[in-house]
């Protein structure tokens, strides 16, 4: 397994962000690198006169999905993770693959208009929701 060395001080930082987290250290500098990608090519709107697609992502379990939000139709597209590629009529649907994916022992309904975060932004989904209908 490949390692990196760092000071103390950065690994007391690390331990403390992944406890807050509930991540390992080693997610957390994933995570981090993951972040700092340039981020692909959004994909062009769906139609002349559409709303441009918005990223959007969703922390759950442990685990970042990355999707592609489409005002309109208010379809999400799964881009990362086990998910990826696959399409949804709705947040919530997506938001219901998520959670019984990675956690199939509990209930997977949840409002995807919550569960799914702007990405540019870091605000619910649900901030524009009143612009996608």
């Amino acid at each position: 397994m490949p390692q990196i060395e760092i000071d103390d001080a950065t690994d007391r930082l690390l331990e403390f962000a992944a406890s807050i987290a509930g991540l390992s250290k080693g997610q957390v500098v994933a995570r981090l690198v993951e972040q700092s990608q340039p981020a692909a090519a959004l994909p062009p709107a769906v139609a002349d006169g559409e709303p441009d697609p918005v990223r959007v992502h969703a922390d759950y379990a442990g685990h970042r999905t990355q999707a592609i939000f489409i005002p309109g139709p208010n379809r999400i597209e799964i881009t990362s993770g086990p998910l990826a590629d696959r399409a949804f009529r709705t947040p919530s649907e997506a938001a219901r693959a998520i959670v019984a994916h990675y956690n199939p022992d509990v209930s997977p309904h949840r409002n995807g208009w919550a569960f799914f975060l702007v990405s540019a932004t870091g605000a619910s989904l649900q901030s524009l929701r009143h612009r996608a209908s």
